[in-house]
């Protein structure tokens, strides 16, 4: 809820609004108003915006949970298997850091990240002894 607010807040400070197609604009409502009707108006923008958030985390946060249950049904099955290792940036990887080079300089020459570095070194490492 706090990162809510925060984005709903940097978002009104952008002078962004909610509007939902079909339906009265609230903010120019809000602008034509004064006082508790001005009030009442913004509060309402706001919550709509607040909703709006919370549903999209909501919908975000089942799409997620629904492909993590997926994929534990698939590799049950045995239908899932993860990506498959790309036999040349591990060749790569391993020749590099034998020649010497640096996790960070492996990475850059490798055109990978220091973490794929680390765990096929690794993995080499182990297969080797």
């Amino acid at each position: 809820m706090p990162e809510a607010e925060q984005l709903v807040n940097s978002i009104r400070a952008k002078g962004a609004r909610l509007v939902i197609p079909g339906l009265v604009d609230l903010s120019d409502l809000a602008a034509a108003a004064d006082g508790v009707t001005k009030i009442v108006l913004e509060s309402v923008q706001e919550l709509l915006l607040k909703m709006a958030l919370h549903m999209a985390r909501d919908d975000y946060e089942t799409r997620r949970e629904r492909q993590r249950q997926g994929v534990q049904l698939a590799k049950t099955a045995g239908k899932y298997t993860g990506r498959i290792a790309d036999s040349t940036i591990h060749q790569r990887i391993v020749a590099l850091r034998s020649a010497g080079q640096t996790i960070k300089r492996t990475a850059e020459l490798a055109g990978c990240s220091p973490s794929q570095v680390k765990r096929v070194w690794a993995m080499h490492l182990k297969a080797k002894g």
